[in-house]
């Protein structure tokens, strides 16, 4: 599905193609699919004037598998100039919509390198992780690239988008990542979602395990059984929930081990625009990381 998917975009991509003029009041309406690519969108082109920003899929989630559009996505899509996606499979939800809006759509998976999937099945075609959004470094390379490719299109203002960063906020979380501020004592992360394996490797931090889980689908006797003995055998003080997702089996784990249970961000909704949002979201996690550790 997800290889379909990403053929489907493919069809679409900007590639030195030319968005269709901007609408008789002269705006330009760029559409973001999740909201990590909104706030990269955002701070790409700043405050340029005759351009509009919107958000597709703005609800609290945790995960898209099961995301469906409805009339008012579809109205989205079929009215926007342009498309900004995530891609690497996480839209897989709107590819046949992408196909008929007859848009460009920047795909900002192309401009990052990618992780393997944590989830594909064993002897299946290896698919990538597409929640690089989690790492601040590609995070940046993403707002560079997104308003690279606006600024191609025939639709952008003259001079092009210069994105509008924060710098300070931006160096003070990059030096956090650098220093990893003591988790060199963590033995690694045990997370109940599979969307934090980036945020792990921008911290040096080996992924123990990932348990993706939704209501009505958490995980079997067996792997709970697993998974006390790797929290008995690494030592690792705490184990990690998605803000948004299930703390079924952890609360279990916890009870068996003692270990602590803590929320983590996966960033897939919020409040605000730009990348300051981003920066105190990851923030945030880095802080949670660090109170793990006792």
């Amino acid at each position: 599905m997800r290889r379909l998917a990403a053929l489907a975009l493919a069809l679409v991509l900007v590639s030195g193609c030319s968005a269709p003029p901007a609408g008789e009041d002269g705006t330009t309406r760029i559409l973001c699919a999740t909201y990590p690519i909104y706030l990269f969108t955002t701070a790409a082109v700043g405050d340029a004037p005759g351009v509009e920003v919107a958000l597709l899929v703005d609800q609290q989630t945790s995960c898209l598998h099961d995301y469906t559009l409805t009339i008012a996505d579809m109205r989205a899509i079929e009215t926007a100039d342009v498309i900004v996606v995530n891609g690497a499979g996480l839209e897989a939800f709107m590819a046949d919509a992408l196909a008929r809006a007859h848009v460009p759509v920047v795909d900002c998976s192309q401009c990052v390198t990618l992780l393997p999937s944590l989830d594909h099945a064993q002897g299946a075609e290896e698919e990538p992780d597409p929640h690089y959004w989690m790492d601040p470094r590609r995070a940046l390379v993403c707002v560079d690239y997104i308003a690279r490719q606006l600024s191609a299109l025939d639709a952008a203002p003259a001079g092009g988008f210069t994105p509008s960063l924060p710098e300070e906020e931006v160096d003070r979380l990059l030096a956090r990542l650098d220093s990893r501020e003591g988790l060199d004592r963590l033995p690694g992360l045990i997370t109940f979602h599979d969307g934090f394996q980036y945020l792990a490797d921008a911290l040096g931090l080996e992924l123990l395990a990932s348990i993706e889980e939704e209501e009505g689908a958490e995980a079997s006797a067996k792997e709970l059984a697993e998974l006390v003995e790797l929290v008995e055998r690494s030592g690792v003080p705490a184990i990690f929930v998605e803000r948004n997702g299930s703390r079924r089996s952890a609360q279990v784990i916890a009870g068996e081990t003692g270990c602590a249970v803590y929320e983590l961000d996966l960033i897939m909704s919020g409040e605000g625009r730009g990348l300051e949002p981003y920066l105190q979201a990851v923030a945030r996690d880095l802080d949670t990381l660090g109170e793990a550790l006792g």
